[in-house]
């Protein structure tokens, strides 16, 4: 799947969590974080 819809989908399921269970916000940023970091090397050593 390519980085970027990735990415995205991810992003507006987080957006989704955090309206829902804003006390969450750190959980999922950090989430997200590892996340988009290990697509981004996943490409390059693809």
């Amino acid at each position: 799947m390519n980085s970027l819809i990735t990415q995205s989908v991810i992003s507006i399921l987080a957006g989704i969590f955090i309206f829902v269970k804003p006390e969450l916000l750190s959980y999922i940023v950090g989430i997200y974080l590892l996340v988009v970091g290990i697509v981004g090397l996943a490409q390059v050593f693809m």
